[in-house]
């Protein structure tokens, strides 16, 4: 469109200290008036009626309320009627609106371009209808300014929020989150809500790995980000339902659900390099509290603990079973057998975050060679009890165990963290951090310009891939207008 401006960004690749690719989240300082801080985008498509009341509404209420610069982009999703003229007028009439038009359909593609190629550290979206109550806006990003937290949410399903709704949304609403917690373990209340922000440095190297462009977009980002340990705000917001919606619900709710399996085996298989959104060691200030404590240390001995315990409790009950119809010696050696198998694939995942395929065999055979010192201490405890007692009960058979397992235990840590999964970090002399520098000024008929797009599942580097990287420039890939994407036809 004619009044559409160029948006065209460049990422700056600088190194980092290991391990973690994201900074650690400091305060945003107040900066120059002139620089926006919030930019919160409006996708639509055909809304020709709703656009223009909702952005006078949106920016009235910023310009009254927010402390900071800000700037209001409308992503059109190829609209067929007069919704481009609409946001056109709306961008040369008001200093804080611009506008651009993608030739494809779906709210994730609309995002994940507009959100690539802002300037603002702090990037937001909401509904054209505007269900929500602009009041949970500053609430909203206040976190993400503050530094406190990477994503923030509105939540229609917190105790305190407010919703006007229909039955049958309720239910949808509710049951799609329990499907969530369900399949995918997720711990944030609402999914779904168009109410969203993220921080801009974290969008850099989160967008990449999201794949879906249309509803589910929202989910799998949360997904991905809960997963890796970002921090993730969650707002209480009054909602009032919009009954002139034009979401299909059957399909999205059919779109949704693939995506949700496409994301779970994904994660199952640790095909997604979540590493490289981890935040560095002493980010939280509990952790500069653990003096003369290696990193990593503490989080690993819970996790080893955790796995431990669950491990011996499934020792035992394997034993128990074994031991019904064979000695005691070859129940125990059974049992240790099954249950070191399953310890070393938990603590590799768990413990150490090893994901992925990569060596995972040389893992099990090393983790073979640790459970043989555990059968050897626990072989050797049983032959000891038989010797002194000819018929010991199996209570005293199980105590004997346990303590036997308790001095394999401490053994099979240090084992694990120095030999079977040692720390790697100090080998890469670098990571890789995404951050942007100002926009190209505006031009007249420009192309919008966005992130290379890739595959998240497959082509993204391994976390072993180590490579050094000086500084550089990578120019923003043309989002081509023709493209097409027959998965989302929304």
């Amino acid at each position: 469109m004619g009044a559409t401006g160029r948006l065209t960004t460049v990422v700056v690749m600088r190194t980092e200290p290991s391990p973690g690719n994201l900074p650690a989240r400091e305060h945003l300082p107040a900066g120059n008036a002139g620089t926006p801080v919030l930019d919160v985008v409006i996708p639509v498509y055909n809304e020709e009626k709703d656009l223009q009341p909702c952005v006078l509404r949106l920016h009235e209420h910023l310009a009254r309320t927010f402390p900071y610069a800000f700037r209001i982009t409308i992503a059109d999703n190829a609209s067929t009627d007069t919704t481009p003229l609409v946001a056109a007028r709306l961008e040369a009439e008001i200093p804080e609106v611009r506008s651009f038009r993608l030739e494809q359909k779906g709210r994730g593609r609309a995002l994940r371009t507009v959100w690539s190629a802002s300037e603002a550290p702090v990037l937001a979206y909401m509904d054209v209808d505007l269900s929500t109550d602009l009041n949970a806006l500053l609430p909203l990003v206040a976190p993400l300014i503050s530094g406190h937290s990477d994503l923030a949410i509105g939540s229609r399903l917190a105790r305190s929020s407010r919703v006007v709704r229909g039955a049958k949304r309720e239910f949808i609403s509710r049951t799609y989150n329990l499907i969530l917690r369900g399949s995918l373990q997720a711990r944030f209340s609402d999914a779904q809500c168009g109410f969203k922000a993220i921080r801009r440095e974290v969008a850099q190297v989160l967008l990449p790995l999201v794949e879906d462009t249309g509803w589910f977009f929202d989910t799998e980002m949360l997904v991905l980000a809960e997963r890796a340990g970002l921090r993730i705000h969650e707002v209480p917001v009054d909602w009032v339902d919009d009954p002139d919606s034009t979401v299909h619900i059957v399909k999205t709710a059919t779109d949704d659900l693939l995506g949700v399996w496409r994301v779970g085996r994904a994660l199952a298989t640790g095909s997604l390099p979540l590493d490289r959104l981890a935040r560095p060691f002493g980010d939280d200030p509990r952790d500069r509290e653990i003096s003369g404590v290696p990193k990593g240390l503490a989080r690993q001995l819970v996790g080893f603990c955790v796995v431990g315990g669950l491990s011996t409790l499934f020792y035992l009950l394997l034993y128990s079973g074994f031991r019904t119809f064979s000695g005691s010696q070859t129940a125990n050696a059974l049992a240790l057998l099954v249950s070191a198998v399953a310890n070393t694939a938990a603590n590799r995942r768990l413990t150490f975050g090893v994901r992925g395929r990569d060596r995972a065999m040389k893992h099990q055979a090393q983790g073979l060679v640790v459970f043989g010192i555990g059968l050897a201490l626990t072989s050797g405890s049983l032959a000891a009890l038989n010797a002194a007692t000819t018929e010991p009960s199996h209570s005293t058979e199980l105590a004997v165990l346990i303590t036997a397992n308790l001095a394999a235990t401490v053994l099979r840590f240090l084992l694990f963290r120095a030999w079977v999964f040692p720390d790697r970090h100090d080998e890469s002399p670098s990571t890789v951090v995404a951050s942007h520098t100002p926009a190209v000024p505006a031009g007249p008929a420009s192309p919008v310009y966005a992130t290379a797009p890739q595959s998240p599942y497959g082509t993204t580097h391994s976390p072993h891939d180590h490579r050094t990287w000086g500084d550089a420039t990578m120019q923003l890939q043309p989002v081509r207008p023709n493209d097409h994407d027959s998965r989302n036809a929304r």
